[in-house]
Formats: structure tokens, sequence, C-alpha cells
């Protein structure tokens, strides 16, 4: 987090907004264990092209996203994005269109295994 505050620290500023996506123990209603998430090749180049266009649209005077990868538990950060912005209206905007267009544009899915020992697979382009 203090990786991702520090990229995004800006002067020109007014406003930074900041989501931080961590491992929940349910999913529609159903105990979730653990998360394990895998990336195509293509995500590094996906997640570069969405976070162009918010800063285009919203002006942003500076952007940061990390994704992890791999294998969390109950309570792991998995997602960390930030937005600097002249003003903090613009900051929050950005930074909600900056997490939902890395959920349904970057190719990352997420396997998630159920207290039952089912799993379930969630496709970031679904």
């Amino acid at each position: 987090m203090d990786e991702v505050l520090a990229a995004v620290g800006d002067h020109a500023a007014g406003g930074t907004a900041l989501f931080i996506g961590t491992v929940r123990d349910q999913d529609h209603g159903k105990p979730v264990t653990q998360l394990s998430y895998s990336a195509h090749p293509s995500a590094g180049d996906e997640l570069r092209r969405v976070a162009d266009k918010v800063a285009a649209d919203f002006q942003a005077t500076a952007l940061a996203a990390v994704h992890r990868v791999g294998d969390l538990r109950l309570g792991d950060i998995a997602v960390i994005v930030a937005v600097a912005c002249p003003h903090r209206a613009e900051a929050f905007a950005a930074c909600r269109r900056l997490i939902d267009d890395l959920k349904s544009e970057v190719p990352i899915w997420k396997n998630q295994i159920f207290a039952d020992g089912s799993t379930e697979w969630v496709g970031a382009c679904e």
C-alpha cells in the first residue's frame, strides 16, 4: 500500500483516492476459505491500456494499480488502485473507474475455494 501511495504522490493533486480489495470470507452467501488468482501474459499490457485511458479521461496527475496473482488467504490484499487528480471528486470517480475497468477488461481470473471443498472460476472478462 505504501508503494502505491508513493507512486501517486503529486503536489499538483488536490485529491488522492485509494481502493484496496481484500479476500472476503464468503461469496453469494457461500463460505470461502481462499482464492487463487491467475493472469494471462497480456495482463500487464491490458492494465496499462486501462490505466492510460482513465488517466486521460480524468486528467489524473498520477495513478497506480497492482493486482496480485497466486494463492491468497482471507484478509489478504488482492488489488490496490490509487488515483491522484487536481480535485477530490475527479479522484474518487477515476479510482472507481480504474478498479471497475481493471476487473472487467484485464485478463485476471479468480479461483474461489469454498469451505465445502468445491471451487469456482470467475473471469475478469466475463
